[in-house]
């Protein structure tokens, strides 16, 4: 069927089916990102280091206490969070009423501090860790094979992002979240516990990322270095969506990695730069990104 564009159904839809699963981690990474600076106006450097910290607990649970998969799944996103939750009450919740750049500097080298302890502690060598037994295997589809663990991914990436865009656009905590970064001291004589909420909005960014880190243990060796080279890619999604924008982030993220699929295909020379040339053109369009609001 593409045989006169030189390119192979099965190159295509494989090629395409990357595109998804990179999709996927952008999207839920990104909606992380886009949370905790929407709400709290902190740039999160330290995102690409909980997303491996995700990945880091899968691995301890199965090998340290003989927790599977789905107990991971389950459990280290929360883990996780509740580090982050740590963190954000000793040391960043100092820094909310500075100028964006120290938040910046101080989760950079939070991230960087979180990355050498882990590297020193299990070195730069990838770890491996099981594809679940329920999702092993896959479809043979004649135009490609579809594996059962990215179908997962996938769809529980959907659901995921969904779900976040229903709490914080469609509930009264999500209202109250919305209102917080508007004017916090009126919600705050309205009896809302302020610095909790931010506390809470913090955790669940954190928590997102570590799920993203969870379901990516399967596919990818569990290493040190596994959230930096991406985190570059997915702070390039959340400025194109547009900084703070929940449906900017699941759009932009699904949507660029399909771009990004399609480019390994028909031009794979551009594929690790197609999302950085997309990035420059959208702001030179649009300054406040595709979904962002215009000062």
């Amino acid at each position: 069927m593409f045989e006169w564009l030189g390119i192979s159904a099965y190159a295509l839809f494989g090629q395409l089916l990357i595109g998804l699963i990179n999709g996927s981690f952008y999207a839920i990474l990104s909606l992380g990102l886009a949370i905790i600076f929407g709400l709290l106006n902190i740039i999160n450097f330290t995102h690409g280091a909980q997303y491996m910290m995700g990945a880091f607990a899968a691995w301890m649970l199965l090998n340290y206490l003989g927790l599977n998969y789905w107990w991971a799944l389950a459990i280290g996103p929360v883990i996780v969070a509740l580090i982050g939750v740590a963190l954000e009450r000793v040391l960043i919740s100092r820094l909310y009423h500075l100028d964006h750049l120290y938040g910046l500097l101080l989760t950079f080298g939070i991230g960087l501090v979180i990355t050498g302890l882990f590297r020193n502690y299990y070195g730069s060598a990838g770890l491996p860790y099981p594809v679940p037994s329920a999702l092993s295997g896959g479809t043979d589809l004649g135009i490609m094979f579809l594996p059962s663990y990215r179908v997962w991914v996938i769809c529980i990436s959907l659901v995921v992002c969904l779900a976040t865009w229903a709490l914080i656009e469609k509930t009264k905590l999500g209202a109250y979240l919305r209102a917080t970064t508007e004017n916090p001291a009126l919600v705050e004589a309205f009896g809302i516990n302020v610095p909790r909420l931010i506390t809470f909005t913090y955790g669940f960014g954190v928590w997102l990322a570590a799920f993203a880190g969870v379901l990516a243990a399967p596919m990818y060796a569990v290493n040190p270095n596994m959230g930096i080279d991406l985190m570059i890619v997915v702070f390039a999604v959340v400025v194109i969506g547009g900084m703070g924008s929940i449906i900017g982030s699941v759009i932009t993220g699904f949507s660029l990695g399909l771009i990004e699929g399609l480019t390994k295909v028909f031009y794979p020379e551009a594929s690790s730069t197609v999302i950085f040339v997309v990035m420059a053109i959208v702001l030179l369009v649009r300054p406040a990104g595709l979904f962002g609001r215009s000062a």
